[in-house]
């Protein structure tokens, strides 16, 4: 049974996730952290429960989503993955992280890149992918069948949605993702969000003035 736990990290409130299961394996899932208290809080958790980091997720390179990148690099000596799509994205944050006052370490880049569907692994833990672009060019969700729960970035939120207006991003298209996508998954999956707290996805479907 995989265990997850969430940290909030930086200005914008981003949730980082380590999803783990009984073999103390474990993937850190957009990680945001920006200070040194953001860090530690992560590396001190991780060491508390003596978990073995093997996998760097990102759902989609935005600032607030890959600052830490390089800290898990350097820390545990993972690359991150992610869809190729969002390669230019990732780019970008060098030019305008410092515009925004960010201070940002240029994360390493994938040694492979995930595709739009299957599934990855690590210990007894697998996660399906689930191309969910909307919000950024080639977001993915992570979707953990077995514990019915989804990492899901920030696709679908509280009663919200992603905004759409960044570049690479699309309204309709992250609309469409949402009833087509996640809204086929149980209604009692526990939906993590890239902020704000987590929900269902039968509460969505009941209480979002979005969809």
């Amino acid at each position: 049974m995989a265990m997850i736990h969430s940290f909030v990290n930086n200005p914008y409130q981003e949730n980082t996730y380590l999803l783990y299961d009984d073999t103390l394996e474990c993937a850190i899932i957009d990680p945001g952290m920006y200070t040194a208290a953001e860090q530690n809080a992560v590396v001190n958790f991780i060491k508390n429960k003596n978990l073995k980091p093997v996998l760097l997720l990102n759902t989609h390179c935005h600032v607030d989503h890959v600052l830490a990148n390089k800290f898990v690099f350097d820390q545990y000596g993972l690359k991150p993955q992610f869809h190729k799509g969002e390669s230019e994205v990732l780019e970008a944050v060098i030019a305008y992280a410092p515009a925004m006052g960010f201070k940002y370490d240029a994360s390493p880049l994938p040694d492979e890149y995930l595709p739009e569907t299957g599934a990855i692994t690590f210990g007894n833990t697998e996660l399906q992918l689930i191309f969910a672009p909307g919000h950024s060019p080639a977001h993915l969700c992570f979707y953990d069948k077995a514990d019915n729960l989804l990492v899901g970035g920030d696709v679908l939120f509280r009663e919200s949605i992603g905004r759409a207006d960044l570049p690479g991003g699309n309204y309709s298209t992250l609309v469409k993702n949402i009833e087509e996508k996640l809204f086929v998954l149980p209604d009692d999956c526990t939906v993590y969000p890239g902020h704000g707290p987590e929900t269902t996805i039968g509460h969505e479907k009941q209480h979002n003035p979005y969809l």
